[in-house]
């Protein structure tokens, strides 16, 4: 692995934490690599948080940007490159799987958990976009995280299959993607290689759609742009997210005991993501209570990525959310 040593992040450097290059293996054998921050000074055993995310992004933007912030909180923290992406092993790249990145969550809890300068029984989770939905499949099936939050959260398996706003959610649709996804696997076969299928859209059409706008804004501009960036530059491989089609995530959702807080853009495409999520989480789940929707009134979906537009992020309510349920 070749891990950069110089400050690449999009975002400052803070003077009130230390940080750090760590590496650790999740059970495929694949070496993650991540960024430990810890608070300047600290001493005795610290609650931890793992984050990760957005889908396509790496530790440098968003997720590190949370992590060094919640360092700065109090928390010791890691932000970690998913398999097959950034700084992190795995081959073929530009992969993702919904049963292997929930297990780059544990795997990070893992790592997390043996520190000795980390209570293992004070370990929470945040995940950024698709990796929010990748973090509620994770506290829905590891007993160790005590907190989960989901920040700007997309449902992968949902979108994959059905499409923004379920528009292409029927049998046909889904045969005709299926059937393309096939027939690139078969040409990548051929070719002894994997294609690409693009970033985000660059030069931006004038008629792109506002989601498409926020992305571009984020990405490809000195806001948020990182080499290393699936969405920066050329994007998955067409048939990287080929398992979610029909893989669900968050089957068992209604069963997770532990506290979660969700938190979204009012004014966000994917709004429609956490508003259902969060609804079917609490339906028929004797442990609602420790469960929370936050909207964000007028946010949009690249606000909670950073806080580059009108409205920052929540840090002060994530703060008080896992101070409250990691102690």
């Amino acid at each position: 692995m070749n891990l950069q040593d110089t400050w690449d992040k999009t975002f400052p450097q803070s003077g009130a934490v230390e940080h750090k290059k760590v590496t650790f293996p999740n059970r495929y054998g694949i070496t993650l690599a991540a960024d430990m921050y810890t608070p300047k000074d600290a001493s005795g055993k610290l609650a931890a948080i793992a984050v990760c995310g957005p889908f396509g992004a790496v530790k440098e933007q968003a997720s590190g940007l949370y992590a060094q912030t919640m360092a700065e909180r109090g928390f010791l923290t890691l932000a970690f490159d998913p398999s097959f992406t950034g700084e992190s092993g795995g081959t073929p790249r530009y992969m993702a799987s919904p049963d292997i990145n929930t297990e780059d969550f544990q795997a990070a809890v893992d790592f997390l958990s043996v520190q000795e300068n980390v209570d293992p029984d004070k370990i929470g989770i945040i995940g950024i976009c698709g990796w929010g939905g990748l973090a509620l499949n994770t506290a829905a099936l590891d007993t160790r995280v005590k907190a989960t939050a989901a920040m700007t959260m997309y449902d992968m398996a949902r979108v994959n299959a059905k499409g923004y706003f379920d528009a292409e959610d029927s049998e046909e649709a889904r045969f005709e993607k299926k059937k393309a996804l096939n027939a690139q696997r078969l040409a990548d076969f051929k070719a002894g290689s994997y294609a690409l299928g693009g970033g985000v859209v660059d030069p931006l059409p004038e008629d792109a759609p506002f989601f498409v706008k926020d992305y571009y804004d984020y990405y490809k501009t000195p806001r948020g742009y990182h080499p290393r960036s699936l969405n920066s530059n050329g994007g998955w491989n067409v048939i990287g997210c080929m398992s979610f089609l029909n893989q669900p995530i968050l089957c068992y959702s209604n069963e997770i005991r532990s506290a979660v807080l969700i938190v979204h853009g009012e004014k966000a495409h994917s709004c429609y993501f956490s508003r259902d999520a969060y609804a079917a989480m609490v339906k028929d789940n004797p442990y609602a209570a420790n469960k929370e929707l936050l909207l964000i009134p007028d946010a949009v979906h690249t606000d909670l990525y950073d806080g580059g537009g009108k409205h920052a992020i929540p840090f002060n309510r994530l703060t008080d959310f896992f101070q409250t349920y990691l102690k």
